[in-house]
């Protein structure tokens, strides 16, 4: 039993870590990400096919998420267990893609192996104990990559602007719209 506690030990520890030091590790991605992207108009164009998506998803579940006050099953959820980091996910590739980087998508391959997928486990494992239907809605609904069709949860949700706005889910707009303008200057400028 030594080793398996350990590694036990190691997860929590590692859960703990990687909760905190994700927002800060963002930014000095966003400083490698200008490093090594080399845009074209081309190249940002067909960004739009993954960061448009994910950022409707993003906002779409936000208008529907009540953070540890009741186990959220409608809209995307009924999808995917988690839309809010599967948006991230199709954000992160998009902008790999306008950057024309394979060392940025790699780059943000580990990261999410690294640092999000264990908060993910993290954060299941707390739902687990708040909310005894998780487990149930775990076994029908994916972790991750959406099921396509019908959605596995039959409860009734509208999408609330008010939630939208409490999440302030607004931002994720304003980043890649900021993004774009970065990018677009480095194409005219830092050739």
């Amino acid at each position: 039993s030594g080793p398996a506690m350990s590694c036990d030990t190691f997860n929590r520890r590692w859960n703990k870590i990687s909760r905190r030091i994700r927002v800060p590790l963002g930014f000095l991605s966003v400083i490698f990400y200008f490093w090594l992207a080399r845009p074209s108009f081309r190249s940002l164009l067909l960004s739009l096919v993954l960061v448009a998506p994910g950022i409707f998803l993003r906002s779409y579940a936000s208008g529907h998420v009540t953070k540890n006050v009741q186990l959220t099953t409608t809209g995307p959820y009924g999808y995917t267990r988690n839309p809010l980091y599967f948006g991230s996910i199709l954000i992160a590739f998009g902008f790999a893609v306008a950057a024309r980087s394979l060392w940025i998508a790699l780059a943000f391959l580990v990261l999410f192996l690294v640092i999000y997928w264990p908060v993910i486990l993290d954060e299941e494992e707390y739902l687990r104990t708040q909310f005894p239907a998780y487990e149930a809605y775990a076994n029908r609904v994916p972790r991750l990559i959406p099921r396509l069709g019908r959605p596995q949860t039959s409860a009734d949700g509208k999408f609330s602007s008010e939630l939208y706005r409490k999440h302030r889910e607004y931002r994720s707009i304003l980043g890649a719209f900021c993004m774009y303008l970065v990018l677009v200057a480095r194409i005219f400028f830092w050739r």
